[in-house]
């Protein structure tokens, strides 16, 4: 970028109609409240925390952190969302972002995220991409949406960085619609995991979620762009401190 005179009208005054855009384009002037939410059974990998704090949100907009300590992940994000929403204050807020304890996320993957939602109102929930650990490990991107029948197969992510809709994203790094939860027909607890012994079927919290929701107009897509680290702190998939 060349030398500026001091008193000249400025790089982004030089285009503002194409800085209006890009302003109106990221929804940052009206309001991007944003509540997140850490579950975690004991302590954060350092590495990840660090990430973590780094994380940018749109700029003089409220964020509110809680940690869901100490119960399996589903009852976790049920009973931090039964908080929110039973809050008078927060429960008027725009969206939530789940994040979990082994993810690292880019500095700026709320704000791209966030400007997603902006730009897509069907969807209400947009993820980051990240994969399964391990060698050979899937992306969190789940369900062929091609497919009229809901499934949960593993999609391949679009190489040149776009969103892919799915039947189901992981919570991992999501940015959610906090009004979408006051839905009444949405069957309670809305994340539990499922074990078979409950005639629901085998399935996680976040994809028994995605089933049940869809039946009410849940639509949901991972963000290709947004590339999310999985950290495996104890090497159980590989060396030690490996981020997949």
């Amino acid at each position: 970028m060349n030398a500026q005179l001091l008193g000249g009208e400025g790089w982004h005054n030089a285009n503002i109609a194409r800085r209006t855009g890009e302003v109106r384009r990221g929804g940052s002037w009206k309001n991007q409240r944003t509540i997140v939410i850490l579950p975690s059974s004991d302590l954060i990998p350092a590495k990840v925390a660090l990430s973590h704090w780094c994380l940018a949100f749109p700029p003089n907009q409220g964020v509110h952190r809680m940690l869901a300590l100490g119960t399996e992940v589903g009852e976790a994000y049920t009973s931090a969302i039964e908080a929110i929403l039973a809050e008078p204050t927060l429960s008027k807020w725009e969206f939530i972002l789940t994040i979990e304890h082994d993810n690292m996320p880019p500095f700026d993957g709320v704000v791209r995220l966030i400007e997603q939602m902006e730009k897509h109102p069907e969807f209400h929930c947009i993820s980051g991409l990240y994969w399964c650990k391990g060698p050979g490990g899937p992306p969190h991107i789940w369900g062929d949406i091609k497919d009229p029948v809901v499934n949960f197969r593993p999609q391949p992510p679009d190489p040149n960085g776009g969103l892919v809709e799915c039947y189901g994203t992981s919570m991992g790094f999501a940015i959610w619609r906090l009004p979408f939860f006051k839905d009444p027909r949405l069957h309670r607890p809305w994340f539990k995991t499922y074990n078979g012994t409950e005639g629901r079927g085998i399935g996680t919290q976040d994809l028994a979620f995605a089933s049940d929701a869809r039946k009410y107009g849940f639509r949901c897509a991972v963000d290709c762009s947004v590339l999310v680290g999985h950290y495996d702190h104890a090497g159980l998939f590989g060396e030690k401190e490996f981020v997949w």
